[in-house]
């Protein structure tokens, strides 16, 4: 591991001790990380990210999502807190868009946490029928980002 990759653990490990997570996972390529603080009180991951981001349109995306999944489409949710990205770059072209066909294990967006990108993979084949964050918002664990027509 690098050094600045063991200055990036230790501020991640720090922030989650702040606001008492009591599990973390990372899976990032060939690093898989998991972390277990033992005597913790978890604190609901909603409410971090609330209070980590103070971003209230964090929950906007949640009645599209409930119409989506009960319409019969998969929902691509997040795998973590932070910011989304749709493109690699600023002005760059998006990685995907509605009528994009995807395959399991594309990417198709990026959250950045604690100065981290990650990229956010398909977790289905299918055809993307909404995307459910906006370039830039705060988003939460779980929240949806997609919406994909399986087949």
């Amino acid at each position: 591991m690098k050094q600045e990759d063991i200055a990036d653990l230790k501020e991640l490990i720090e922030f989650l001790k702040q606001y008492q997570v009591a599990e973390f996972d990372l899976d990032r390529g060939d690093t898989k990380i998991r972390l277990k603080f033992a005597g913790v009180a978890q604190a609901p991951l909603a409410e971090l990210a609330r209070t980590a981001v103070a971003a209230p349109a964090a929950t906007a995306p949640q009645a599209p999502a409930a119409a989506a999944a009960e319409a019969g489409l998969h929902i691509v949710k997040s795998p973590l807190v932070g910011t989304f990205y749709g493109s690699s770059a600023p002005g760059a072209a998006q990685f995907v868009s509605p009528g994009d066909h995807v395959e399991k294990g594309q990417v198709i967006g990026i959250v950045e946490a604690m100065k981290l990108m990650n990229e956010i993979e398909s977790d289905a084949t299918g055809e993307i029928v909404q995307c459910l964050a906006t370039n830039g918002q705060a988003i939460e664990y779980g929240q949806p980002l997609f919406s994909v027509r399986i087949g």
